[in-house]
């Protein structure tokens, strides 16, 4: 049994992650501020801390709470928020992942945890190469979401190389699935879904042909919990140790719409709007390298994924 710390632990991924590590008998600590996060998402039989990332209090569980893991998902997750206040989103993203990192390099344990962050895939390697992205492509994020992200990735390379520190970068695809709210920071599935709730249409911006690499949160977790315990490539370059996690399936937002309407045998209307200025056109994963490296592989297809977030969905609000 491991010791597990769990940032954003209350939040959509991270609740699925620290229900992940109980299953897998594992000691569960939480910590989240509940900005976005719920208290009854924290898995049953976790130890909470309502606290922020940032705080003294954080950086003192972290240094003093013997932990063999941490996996860190608390996060400023909204990419439009961050463009419209980047200092913000650098002080959660950033010198809140900076503060558990340095505490975790301090721990007061033989050695340091494994440090498991949670990245992103679609924000970083930007519109300047060709899908699939594999996790050597050139870095050119155009969010400061994006660039916190990348930032936090260069800060562990250095606790790796500098203090030997086991630091893992997650890239995700785009995320989707149960416990993910469709009135908040969400992607076009939860928000489709919420639609389909409230009877109204879906709206598409521009002809709906922009694609991505949807990845169902079940084997986001899944993704954790192998790398926990993974053997790891040598430390090195920044790509060294970071993996993508997503399906490798380029599906458009049209395909999206067409697939909920098949699972929930709704007969929804499609309003197609102008396209948002500056929208991402295709964005895929190779997750080659996490099959290979770590032995993760997505299970869940995206009909299915949808199929089992809608019957959730109807179990919430029936």
């Amino acid at each position: 049994m491991a010791r597990v710390l769990v940032t954003g632990g209350a939040g959509f991924i991270g609740s699925h992650v620290g229900e992940r590590m109980v299953a897998a008998g594992h000691e569960l600590v939480v910590i989240d501020d509940l900005s976005t996060g719920k208290r009854q998402q924290v898995p049953t039989g976790a130890t909470f801390h309502e606290l922020d990332i940032r705080s003294a209090e954080a950086a003192r569980i972290v240094r003093e709470g013997g932990f063999d893991l941490i996996a860190h998902l608390a996060a400023q997750i909204d990419v439009r928020a961050s463009v419209t206040d980047p200092g913000r989103d650098a002080s959660i993203n950033v010198v809140g992942s900076l503060n558990l990192l340095e505490a975790a390099r301090q721990a007061s344990r033989g050695r340091p945890p494994r440090f498991v962050f949670a990245s992103t895939g679609g924000a970083l390697y930007g519109d300047f190469v060709t899908p699939p992205n594999v996790e050597t492509y050139a870095k050119d994020p155009d969010s400061p979401y994006g660039i916190a992200k990348l930032s936090v990735e260069h800060y562990m390379g250095y606790y790796g190389r500098i203090h030997g520190m086991d630091c893992v970068a997650l890239r995700f695809g785009n995320v989707y699935g149960p416990r993910q709210d469709p009135h908040g920071e969400a992607g076009v599935i939860a928000i489709f879904c919420g639609r389909l709730q409230e009877g109204r249409p879906f709206t598409i911006f521009g002809d709906g042909s922009q694609t991505r690499d949807y990845i169902y949160v079940g084997d986001v977790a899944n993704a954790f919990l192998t790398a926990a315990s993974a053997e790891l490539p040598p430390i090195g370059p920044l790509d060294a140790r970071a993996f993508n996690v997503g399906t490798g399936v380029e599906t458009s937002v049209v395909e999206v719409a067409e697939a909920l309407r098949r699972v929930s045998g709704q007969e929804v209307t499609i309003e197609f709007v102008a396209k948002r200025p500056g929208e991402l056109q295709r964005s895929v994963l190779d997750p080659t390298k996490a099959a290979t490296v770590l032995g993760w592989r997505a299970q869940v297809d995206l009909e299915q994924g949808l199929a089992d977030t809608w019957r959730w969905l109807q179990g919430v609000t029936s």
